[in-house]
């Protein structure tokens, strides 16, 4: 008897150190929608896994600092076709223990996910939709952005263009919607930092292909037009997130200027081409793996995850709501190879980040620029401050 007892008690002990033993499983959700393969160069058509593969990444990464303290961290992705219901993806991943969910998704879906998730204690980490209301009147006190508003992105450019003292602009606007929106945020910027637009016009979309035999010859013919009889002006700004004419104006303008905005000088959070602060080991090891170049989307993910594993090692608790309450309080900083860490704007959950200006090649500035000061962080010279907010959290 006494044998069988003794038996039953190292079986009891072993059991238990066998539990603790195994590390605290972290999961985090990728809810993702298909992007728009329609792109005017071949060679920007983004990839299948655009965004999934450096949320992939940064789960690695979360895992090589985690497992000091018995953390493992799993990524799970839903992908949401064009007609399926992005709430029911969202549900998805909660039933399998996802408590943040990285969001790539447009600003109606996510505000939809948004609000179903907070009934279920969701925080979604917005890594694609730029759209100013998700921080200002349609705020959500359970969704963090990492993903740039456009009027960063517009501040980014308006500031080095202004810093060249190329202050007189004209401004091409696309006819779609999301066009309009970024050339507000760009009339806004040029009003904040002292530039003038002295023209405005908009570009047509008629439809069409100009991937034909005859493409190159007729936009050869019609592009100069577009600018042609033009105010005096420094440099050509274009609003075309629609991705319809930008690309067709560098070198092919009436008068010899500069172009920026959607093409030519273009402001952005991520390139391929960027190689400071230590950025090309993160650039090598991404295209060791995935056999392809680190775009935006891939590196706002990746930031995305890593906050969130920041959390869970740096906050000192694998729980849901003390990560959450870490990653909101003033201690919480990230770095993500920009030469600062980044933080999080208390009043609507926008992180912080500076803006990248590239020409397609190179990296030709970090904004923000030098003289921009603030009060606070020079990181608030770009987009809406705090006395312009309108968000009040739901």
């Amino acid at each position: 008897m006494f044998r069988i007892l003794f038996a039953l008690c190292a079986l009891v002990i072993w059991s238990g150190a066998g539990l603790a033993d195994q590390p605290l499983e972290i999961k985090i959700g990728y809810l993702h929608q298909a992007p728009s393969r329609i792109r005017i160069s071949l060679i920007d058509v983004p990839a299948a896994n655009d965004g999934l593969a450096g949320a992939q990444l940064a789960t690695e990464d979360d895992n090589a600092t985690g497992r000091f303290l018995n953390q493992h961290y799993t990524l799970l992705d839903k992908l949401v076709g064009e007609g399926d219901d992005p709430v029911a993806a969202m549900n998805a991943l909660a039933d399998q223990g996802a408590s943040f969910i990285v969001t790539s998704l447009d600003a109606g879906r996510l505000l939809r996910v948004a609000d179903a998730g907070q009934a279920r204690g969701e925080t979604l980490i917005n890594v694609s939709a730029l759209d100013e209301r998700l921080r200002e009147q349609d705020c959500r006190g359970n969704v963090i952005h990492v993903a740039p508003t456009r009027s960063m992105l517009a501040d980014g450019l308006a500031q080095y263009l202004v810093w060249k003292k190329w202050r007189k602009w004209m401004l091409l606007v696309g006819s779609h919607e999301n066009d309009g929106l970024f050339a507000d945020a760009l009339r806004h910027a040029a009003t904040r930092f002292g530039a003038k637009i002295v023209e405005e016009r908009v570009f047509k979309d008629n439809g069409g292909a100009r991937r034909t035999d005859s493409g190159v010859a007729e936009i050869q013919r019609q592009m100069p037009v577009v600018t042609q009889g033009a105010a005096d002006h420094d440099v050509l700004v274009a609003a075309d997130e629609s991705e319809v004419f930008a690309g067709y104006l560098p070198y092919r303008t009436w008068d010899a200027r500069p172009v920026a905005g959607s093409a030519g000088l273009v402001p952005t959070t991520w390139d391929a081409a960027f190689d400071q602060w230590g950025a090309v080991q993160l650039q090598n090891r991404f295209t060791k793996t995935y056999q392809r170049a680190m775009t935006a989307l891939d590196m706002q993910a990746w930031t995305a995850v890593r906050m969130i594993g920041e959390a869970g090692v740096r906050g000192g608790s694998g729980e849901p709501g003390k990560m959450l309450a870490y990653i909101k309080s003033p201690d919480f900083s990230v770095a993500a190879f920009k030469g600062q860490k980044l933080t999080l704007r208390d009043w609507n959950l926008q992180l912080r980040q500076p803006i990248l200006l590239f020409d397609g090649r190179n990296t030709v500035s970090v904004s923000p620029q030098e003289g921009f000061l603030h009060q606070v962080s020079a990181l608030d010279t770009l987009g809406l401050d705090r006395p312009e907010t309108k968000c009040k959290f739901k």
